[in-house]
Protein backbone atom coordinates (compact mmCIF):
# COMPACT_ATOMS: atom_id res chain seq x y z
CA UNK A 1 0.00 0.00 0.00
CA UNK A 2 2.88 2.35 0.73
CA UNK A 3 4.28 1.51 -2.71
CA UNK A 4 0.88 2.21 -4.24
CA UNK A 5 0.83 5.67 -2.69
CA UNK A 6 4.28 6.45 -4.08
CA UNK A 7 3.31 5.11 -7.53
CA UNK A 8 0.17 7.26 -7.66
CA UNK A 9 2.08 10.30 -6.39
CA UNK A 10 4.65 9.83 -9.17
CA UNK A 11 1.80 9.71 -11.68
CA UNK A 12 0.34 12.94 -10.30
CA UNK A 13 3.72 14.69 -10.57
CA UNK A 14 4.19 13.49 -14.16
CA UNK A 15 0.76 14.57 -15.40
CA UNK A 16 1.14 17.88 -13.57
CA UNK A 17 4.31 18.55 -15.58
CA UNK A 18 2.50 17.57 -18.77
CA UNK A 19 -0.34 19.95 -17.87
CA UNK A 20 2.20 22.78 -17.53
CA UNK A 21 3.50 22.06 -21.04
CA UNK A 22 -0.01 21.99 -22.52
CA UNK A 23 -0.90 25.22 -20.74
CA UNK A 24 2.22 26.91 -22.13
CA UNK A 25 1.29 25.78 -25.64
CA UNK A 26 -2.21 27.21 -25.30
CA UNK A 27 -0.87 30.47 -23.85
CA UNK A 28 1.27 30.97 -26.97
CA UNK A 29 -1.27 29.93 -29.58
CA UNK A 30 -1.22 33.42 -31.14
CA UNK A 31 2.55 33.98 -30.88
CA UNK A 32 4.23 34.34 -34.27
CA UNK A 33 6.47 31.40 -35.13
CA UNK A 34 5.76 29.50 -31.90
CA UNK A 35 6.44 25.74 -32.02
CA UNK A 36 4.50 23.47 -29.69
CA UNK A 37 6.20 21.28 -27.08
CA UNK A 38 5.40 17.62 -26.47
CA UNK A 39 5.84 15.77 -23.18
CA UNK A 40 7.39 12.30 -23.30
CA UNK A 41 6.78 9.96 -20.37
CA UNK A 42 8.71 6.91 -19.28
CA UNK A 43 7.96 4.27 -16.66
CA UNK A 44 10.16 3.38 -13.74
CA UNK A 45 11.66 -0.15 -13.95
CA UNK A 46 9.12 -2.86 -13.15
CA UNK A 47 9.59 -5.06 -10.10
CA UNK A 48 9.38 -8.82 -10.56
CA UNK A 49 7.23 -10.37 -7.82
CA UNK A 50 7.91 -13.90 -6.57
CA UNK A 51 6.21 -16.11 -4.00
CA UNK A 52 8.29 -16.87 -0.93
CA UNK A 53 8.13 -20.14 0.99
CA UNK A 54 6.61 -22.02 -1.96
CA UNK A 55 7.52 -25.60 -2.93
CA UNK A 56 6.38 -25.22 -6.54
CA UNK A 57 8.83 -25.03 -9.43
CA UNK A 58 8.82 -22.48 -12.21
CA UNK A 59 10.32 -23.38 -15.61
CA UNK A 60 12.08 -20.56 -17.46
CA UNK A 61 12.66 -20.40 -21.25
CA UNK A 62 16.30 -21.43 -20.83
CA UNK A 63 15.29 -24.57 -18.98
CA UNK A 64 16.36 -23.51 -15.48
CA UNK A 65 14.12 -23.83 -12.45
CA UNK A 66 13.39 -21.52 -9.59
CA UNK A 67 11.95 -22.54 -6.24
CA UNK A 68 10.24 -19.14 -5.93
CA UNK A 69 7.73 -18.99 -8.79
CA UNK A 70 7.12 -15.63 -10.45
CA UNK A 71 3.82 -14.00 -9.59
CA UNK A 72 4.13 -11.21 -12.16
CA UNK A 73 5.41 -7.68 -12.65
CA UNK A 74 4.53 -4.66 -10.56
CA UNK A 75 4.77 -1.20 -12.07
CA UNK A 76 6.42 1.41 -9.90
CA UNK A 77 5.17 4.59 -11.52
CA UNK A 78 5.93 6.99 -14.32
CA UNK A 79 7.97 10.16 -14.77
CA UNK A 80 8.45 12.94 -17.30
CA UNK A 81 11.33 11.82 -19.51
CA UNK A 82 11.69 14.97 -21.61
CA UNK A 83 9.90 17.85 -23.26
CA UNK A 84 10.87 18.50 -26.85
CA UNK A 85 9.82 20.98 -29.51
CA UNK A 86 8.24 19.91 -32.80
CA UNK A 87 9.66 22.13 -35.54
CA UNK A 88 6.85 21.74 -38.06
CA UNK A 89 6.17 24.46 -40.62
CA UNK A 90 3.46 26.87 -39.53
CA UNK A 91 1.00 28.40 -41.97
CA UNK A 92 1.99 31.71 -43.56
CA UNK A 93 -0.20 34.80 -43.39
CA UNK A 94 0.38 38.02 -45.28
CA UNK A 95 0.65 41.01 -42.95
CA UNK A 96 1.58 43.77 -45.45
CA UNK A 97 4.16 44.94 -42.90
CA UNK A 98 7.69 45.29 -44.33
CA UNK A 99 9.21 44.52 -40.92
CA UNK A 100 7.60 41.06 -40.79
CA UNK A 101 9.68 38.14 -42.08
CA UNK A 102 8.65 34.49 -42.39
CA UNK A 103 10.76 31.43 -43.18
CA UNK A 104 9.29 28.85 -45.54
CA UNK A 105 11.32 25.77 -44.76
CA UNK A 106 13.66 24.70 -41.98
CA UNK A 107 16.02 27.24 -40.44
CA UNK A 108 16.31 30.04 -37.90
CA UNK A 109 17.00 33.75 -37.95
CA UNK A 110 19.98 34.79 -35.80
CA UNK A 111 19.45 37.43 -33.10
CA UNK A 112 22.01 39.08 -30.80
CA UNK A 113 21.00 39.10 -27.11
CA UNK A 114 22.84 39.96 -23.90
CA UNK A 115 23.36 36.22 -23.38
CA UNK A 116 24.88 35.75 -26.81
CA UNK A 117 23.52 34.72 -30.17
CA UNK A 118 20.05 33.18 -30.17
CA UNK A 119 17.84 31.82 -32.93
CA UNK A 120 14.18 32.37 -33.66
CA UNK A 121 11.33 31.67 -36.07
CA UNK A 122 9.42 34.69 -34.82
CA UNK A 123 9.92 37.19 -37.62
CA UNK A 124 7.71 39.93 -36.21
CA UNK A 125 10.35 42.67 -36.12
CA UNK A 126 10.42 46.44 -35.82
CA UNK A 127 12.91 49.31 -36.07
CA UNK A 128 14.42 51.05 -33.04
CA UNK A 129 15.31 54.71 -32.67
CA UNK A 130 18.88 54.07 -33.85
CA UNK A 131 17.57 52.59 -37.10
CA UNK A 132 18.38 48.94 -36.40
CA UNK A 133 16.04 46.04 -37.21
CA UNK A 134 15.14 44.49 -33.84
CA UNK A 135 12.85 41.93 -32.24
CA UNK A 136 9.87 42.92 -30.11
CA UNK A 137 12.19 42.55 -27.09
CA UNK A 138 14.65 45.04 -28.59
CA UNK A 139 17.39 42.58 -29.67
CA UNK A 140 19.27 43.20 -32.91
CA UNK A 141 18.42 40.98 -35.87
CA UNK A 142 21.67 39.88 -37.53
CA UNK A 143 22.95 39.83 -41.06
CA UNK A 144 25.99 37.69 -41.84
CA UNK A 145 28.19 40.72 -41.07
CA UNK A 146 26.39 42.14 -38.02
CA UNK A 147 23.30 44.17 -37.00
CA UNK A 148 21.04 45.46 -39.77
CA UNK A 149 20.69 49.23 -39.99
CA UNK A 150 17.90 50.52 -42.20
CA UNK A 151 15.37 53.30 -42.50
CA UNK A 152 11.64 52.91 -42.59
CA UNK A 153 10.18 52.60 -46.11
CA UNK A 154 13.55 52.35 -47.85
CA UNK A 155 14.54 48.69 -47.59
CA UNK A 156 13.56 45.36 -49.08
CA UNK A 157 14.58 41.77 -48.35
CA UNK A 158 14.40 39.24 -51.18
CA UNK A 159 13.67 35.51 -50.96
CA UNK A 160 17.36 34.71 -50.43
CA UNK A 161 17.56 37.14 -47.51
CA UNK A 162 19.56 39.78 -49.42
CA UNK A 163 18.90 43.23 -47.96
CA UNK A 164 18.77 46.29 -50.20
CA UNK A 165 18.17 49.94 -49.36
CA UNK A 166 16.86 52.61 -51.70
CA UNK A 167 19.39 55.42 -52.05
CA UNK A 168 16.73 57.65 -53.61
CA UNK A 169 14.93 57.75 -50.28
CA UNK A 170 17.92 59.36 -48.58
CA UNK A 171 17.99 62.24 -51.06
CA UNK A 172 14.21 62.66 -51.25
CA UNK A 173 12.53 61.17 -48.12
CA UNK A 174 9.22 62.86 -48.92
CA UNK A 175 8.90 60.91 -52.15
CA UNK A 176 6.71 57.81 -52.09
CA UNK A 177 9.16 54.94 -52.47
CA UNK A 178 8.09 51.95 -54.53
CA UNK A 179 7.94 48.64 -52.66
CA UNK A 180 9.43 46.64 -55.55
CA UNK A 181 13.21 47.06 -55.60
CA UNK A 182 13.28 46.40 -59.35
CA UNK A 183 11.70 49.84 -59.81
CA UNK A 184 14.40 51.61 -57.80
CA UNK A 185 16.89 53.69 -59.74
CA UNK A 186 19.48 53.52 -56.98
CA UNK A 187 19.72 50.55 -54.65
CA UNK A 188 22.51 49.38 -52.41
CA UNK A 189 23.18 45.87 -51.10
CA UNK A 190 23.91 46.09 -47.36
CA UNK A 191 24.04 42.44 -46.34
CA UNK A 192 22.30 39.09 -46.20
CA UNK A 193 20.03 37.94 -43.38
CA UNK A 194 21.80 35.42 -41.16
CA UNK A 195 19.76 32.23 -41.42
CA UNK A 196 21.23 29.12 -39.80
CA UNK A 197 20.67 25.37 -39.64
CA UNK A 198 21.72 22.65 -37.18
CA UNK A 199 22.57 18.98 -37.61
CA UNK A 200 20.21 18.01 -34.79
CA UNK A 201 17.54 20.70 -34.50
CA UNK A 202 15.51 18.50 -32.13
CA UNK A 203 18.11 19.11 -29.42
CA UNK A 204 17.66 22.90 -29.44
CA UNK A 205 16.56 24.27 -26.09
CA UNK A 206 13.99 27.00 -25.70
CA UNK A 207 14.78 30.32 -24.03
CA UNK A 208 11.71 32.40 -23.31
CA UNK A 209 8.88 31.88 -25.76
CA UNK A 210 10.60 32.60 -29.08
CA UNK A 211 14.35 32.01 -28.79
CA UNK A 212 16.45 28.83 -29.02
CA UNK A 213 20.10 28.27 -28.23
CA UNK A 214 22.62 25.72 -29.43
CA UNK A 215 24.40 23.23 -27.19
CA UNK A 216 26.77 20.27 -27.40
CA UNK A 217 23.97 18.03 -28.68
CA UNK A 218 22.82 20.23 -31.58
CA UNK A 219 26.26 20.73 -33.04
CA UNK A 220 27.56 24.13 -34.13
CA UNK A 221 25.26 26.24 -36.26
CA UNK A 222 26.03 26.76 -39.93
CA UNK A 223 24.87 29.34 -42.46
CA UNK A 224 22.03 27.88 -44.52
CA UNK A 225 23.08 27.71 -48.16
CA UNK A 226 21.66 26.27 -51.36
CA UNK A 227 18.84 23.76 -50.95
CA UNK A 228 19.20 23.98 -47.15
CA UNK A 229 18.26 27.65 -47.14
CA UNK A 230 14.58 28.42 -46.52
CA UNK A 231 12.68 30.98 -48.55
CA UNK A 232 12.46 34.35 -46.78
CA UNK A 233 9.15 36.11 -47.28
CA UNK A 234 8.92 39.80 -46.41
CA UNK A 235 5.50 41.02 -45.32
CA UNK A 236 4.43 37.60 -44.02
CA UNK A 237 4.09 36.00 -40.58
CA UNK A 238 4.38 32.33 -39.64
CA UNK A 239 1.51 31.19 -37.45
CA UNK A 240 1.90 29.10 -34.30
CA UNK A 241 1.77 25.33 -34.82
CA UNK A 242 -0.41 24.80 -31.73
CA UNK A 243 -3.64 22.92 -32.46
CA UNK A 244 -6.10 24.31 -29.92
CA UNK A 245 -8.58 21.43 -30.19
CA UNK A 246 -5.88 18.78 -29.75
CA UNK A 247 -4.35 20.61 -26.79
CA UNK A 248 -7.74 21.00 -25.08
CA UNK A 249 -8.48 17.27 -25.50
CA UNK A 250 -5.08 16.44 -23.98
CA UNK A 251 -5.75 18.84 -21.12
CA UNK A 252 -9.03 17.04 -20.29
CA UNK A 253 -7.26 13.65 -20.42
CA UNK A 254 -4.49 14.88 -18.14
CA UNK A 255 -6.96 16.30 -15.61
CA UNK A 256 -8.80 12.97 -15.49
CA UNK A 257 -5.54 11.08 -15.01
CA UNK A 258 -4.63 13.43 -12.17
CA UNK A 259 -8.00 12.85 -10.50
CA UNK A 260 -7.67 9.07 -10.93
CA UNK A 261 -4.26 9.05 -9.25
CA UNK A 262 -5.61 11.30 -6.51
CA UNK A 263 -8.47 8.87 -5.90
CA UNK A 264 -6.04 5.94 -5.83
CA UNK A 265 -4.01 7.68 -3.11
CA UNK A 266 -7.16 8.24 -1.05
CA UNK A 267 -8.12 4.56 -1.37
CA UNK A 268 -4.63 3.42 -0.39
CA UNK A 269 -4.70 5.76 2.58
CA UNK A 270 -8.04 4.36 3.75
CA UNK A 271 -6.79 0.76 3.40
CA UNK A 272 -3.61 1.60 5.24
CA UNK A 273 -5.69 3.12 8.03
CA UNK A 274 -7.71 -0.11 8.33
CA UNK A 275 -4.54 -2.19 8.47
CA UNK A 276 -3.13 -0.05 11.28
CA UNK A 277 -6.31 0.47 13.27
CA UNK A 278 -8.06 -2.89 12.77
CA UNK A 279 -5.87 -5.68 11.47
CA UNK A 280 -2.90 -4.55 13.51
CA UNK A 281 -4.79 -4.48 16.85
CA UNK A 282 -3.78 -7.30 19.25
CA UNK A 283 -6.78 -9.35 20.36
Amino acid sequence: MIRGIHTSAAGMAAVSSKLDIISNNLANVDLTGYKNDIAVMKSFPDIMLRRNFDDGLMAFPLGSYDTMPVVGKLGTGVELNESYTVFDQGSLKESHNDFDLALEGKGFIAVQTEKGERYTRNGSFTINKEGFLVTSEGYNVLSETGPIKIKENNFVIDKEGNIFVNKEYESDPERLVQRNENEWKEKEFIGRLKVVRFDRERELRREGSSFYFENEFTGAHRIAEGNERPTILQGFKESSTVNVVSEMVQMIEVQRLYEANQKAIQNHDQLLGKVINQAGVAR
